[in-house]
């Protein structure tokens, strides 16, 4: 006798809610994320599709494979698993489970997903994250992306919160905890759904608050400052050479 799973028919999509990091394609014109455990070396979009990390053939989530999107039923859950030392970089997202899923005691493992929100922590220094910067590491094409504050950008390749989300697309809010604590702090968080951020290279779109304007104007300053410094840098060379 073949045993079957209780299926579920949910009126709207159940929520999620799982760590990864964030990543830019080498181009910098894709953003999305790679997890933290199975199937980390394939990065995937705001909107996605699961398959088969063994080069399986079947549909996921497969009864009896690995192969799938995973979350955690719990948001402390998820926010958990941020205070480990591998995991301190990574952000929390917040994603709706689409398509088939098979329930778990803690989580779910299904086919498709949408990520809603993601929420960054604060810089390595302690002060909240105005930018995802290039962490130093990556997969095949993408680059990995930490969160940084305005001072620490320096002459990295970054991003802002809001230019993240432009890139990422399909809907994707991005929040930026507190600084001093973990990235689950959302009350004090701010909001950088939309627009252009000033590291690249163009001005913030009408539409923006408060919150994020200065955001992106600090950003910008870091910037100017950071190339100042090296221009500087270069004419006190060029005045020691002449």
């Amino acid at each position: 006798m073949r045993l079957r799973l209780p299926e579920e028919r949910p009126t709207e999509p159940p929520t999620g809610y799982k760590i990864a990091h964030p990543v830019l394609s080498q181009d910098g014109t894709r953003a999305g994320f790679t997890g933290v455990s199975l199937g980390g070396a394939l990065p995937y979009g705001v909107l996605d599709e699961a398959g088969c990390v063994y080069g399986r053939r079947h549909r996921s989530p497969h009864r009896r494979c690995d192969c799938g999107f995973h979350c955690v039923h719990e948001r402390s859950t998820a926010e958990a698993l941020l205070c480990t030392a591998e995991h301190r970089a990574a952000v929390l997202l917040e994603v709706s489970v689409l398509g088939t899923y098979i329930r778990f005691e803690r989580g779910f493992r299904y086919a498709r997903q949408r990520v809603r929100t993601a929420t960054v922590g604060p810089c390595a220094c302690g002060a909240v994250a105005g930018a995802l910067a290039d962490a130093g590491w990556g997969r095949p094409g993408w680059r990995a992306l930490s969160a940084a504050c305005a001072g620490c950008v320096r002459g990295r390749t970054s991003l802002s919160l809001a230019s993240f989300a432009r890139l990422a697309g399909d809907g994707l809010r991005v929040r930026a905890a507190g600084g001093g604590g973990g990235a689950g702090g959302g009350a004090g968080g701010v909001d950088l759904a939309d627009g252009l951020g000033a590291a690249s290279g163009l001005g913030a779109p009408s539409g923006l608050g408060v919150s994020e304007l200065v955001a992106e104007a600090a950003l910008l300053q870091a910037r100017l400052d950071w190339f100042q410094s090296q221009l500087a840098r270069l004419d006190e060379r060029g005045t020691q050479s002449g």
